[in-house]
């Protein structure tokens, strides 16, 4: 393929005088046309081509389904603290359904799944006549060109709909980005090929493919014609019927023996070199090792802490992008004065029973929280007099009692 007038067209525009060459579709000159970097392993890892490296599709998997899974909520400033806004159009939006056939949380995860892997994910916003936000409704990354107004510097997005496209404002298309617009597949494709390879050789090795099962030696000359290869295949085909039915006794002719390949150094070093790779890819996507079932330094002690890192340095980043996208197309410029939204997280933070129960004793006694706020979080019905703030170890709620009169001796 020639890509000679494309090239022409480009050094048109920035003046350079021009010269047509033709360029193979897989060279390294054509893909530096468009911007495109070959990996140096020669694997070609695309966004949905590096989900088959198991480690990538369970990262890809663990943060957009953890995003999509936890609450979003709109609050209203209040003169006592905050509230939730139920009565906001928002609201429904972002808490229960996005529109009439998608969920809220079905949503988060798609648009979570699109920017990591294309590096963008985009949903156009659906009003009401008097501007309120109604629905979100979700479009394919591709679709969608990111341009800029060349007179506010503003976001535009250009829609591909139908047999045309349609430029939107950006308080018209929320845009949840990866970091720098980039996916972190494109970033770390290196890492994701060398991991893609040794899959590759491991399903050989194990196949047979990258070294023979069994070698058959003999100490005299096989002829080279007909009969003598049949007979060395007669051996061969007795030589499986035997490890099928090992049971049988292996009879082979005089002056030949079996080998079996043993693993070698080698090949142990294979195997260390694909566990660094989960680690590797577990660098690209900023989540614990552990967390994509890389459990070499794993313990009961470090996981807790590492879920507790996994919400502050991995998903905190996320959470924000879709906070700041949501106030940019959700609210109106007098709400965002007294609007925000927040993800409630409360469940990523929780330990086992026993020291969940001793927290929730001690933020009870401190007076930090109410009995009935801590059985809400359990899902457990209110009890009279649970609202007041109220040490229940130091007060207590029974009528005082007079002492028993003592008896005179």
């Amino acid at each position: 393929m020639k890509f000679a007038s494309a090239i022409s067209n480009v050094k048109k525009a920035i003046g350079f005088p021009i010269e047509q060459k033709a360029y193979s579709p897989n060279s390294p000159e054509a893909f530096e046309l468009f911007g495109v970097r070959q990996t140096y392993s020669g694997v070609n890892v695309g966004g949905q081509s590096a989900l088959y490296v198991s480690a990538v599709l369970q990262a890809v998997r663990l943060i957009s389904e953890t995003i999509g899974s936890l609450p979003c909520k709109v609050y209203r400033e209040t003169a006592d603290g905050k509230e939730a806004a139920k009565d906001h159009s928002a609201y429904r939006i972002v808490h229960r359904r996005a529109n009439e056939y998608t969920g809220a949380s079905e949503l988060r995860t798609r648009l979570t799944a699109d920017a990591l892997i294309h590096g963008n994910g985009f949903a156009r916003v659906i009003s009401y006549d008097d501007g309120r936000p109604y629905a979100l409704d979700y479009l394919e990354p591709r679709s969608v060109t990111i341009l800029k107004d060349k007179l506010t510097g503003a976001p535009v997005y250009r829609v591909a709909e139908g047999a045309g496209t349609r430029d939107y404002h950006f308080s018209e298309i929320l845009h949840i980005p990866s970091f720098l617009g980039t996916s972190p597949i494109a970033f770390g494709k290196e890492a994701i090929g060398l991991a893609a390879i040794l899959e590759r050789d491991a399903a050989e090795l194990f196949s047979g493919g990258r070294r023979p099962s069994v070698i058959i030696t003999s100490d005299e000359r096989i002829p080279e014609n007909d009969a003598g290869a049949n007979r060395f295949l007669n051996i061969l085909k007795d030589y499986r019927r035997w490890q099928i039915n090992p049971k049988e006794p292996l009879i082979l002719p005089p002056k030949m023996g079996v080998q079996t390949p043993a693993m070698t150094s080698t090949d142990a070093q294979f195997i260390e070199n694909r566990a660094f790779q989960l680690a590797e890819i577990a660098r690209i996507f900023g989540v614990p090792p552990h967390m994509i079932f890389d459990l070499g330094r794993a313990t009961w002690g470090n996981a807790e802490t590492m879920g507790a890192t996994f919400l502050q340095l991995c998903l905190r980043p996320w959470l924000d992008r879709w906070q700041d996208a949501m106030t940019t197309v959700l609210l109106n410029e007098e709400e965002q004065d007294s609007h925000y939204f927040e993800f409630v997280t409360d469940d990523l933070m929780r330990a086992d029973a026993a020291n969940r129960t001793a927290n929730m004793t001690a933020l009870v006694t401190n007076r930090i929280m109410t009995p009935n706020e801590v059985r809400a979080i359990l899902n457990l019905q209110p009890l009279p007099g649970g609202d007041e703030l109220i040490n229940p170890h130091t007060t207590s709620n029974a009528a005082p009692t007079t002492a028993p009169a003592k008896e005179n001796a």
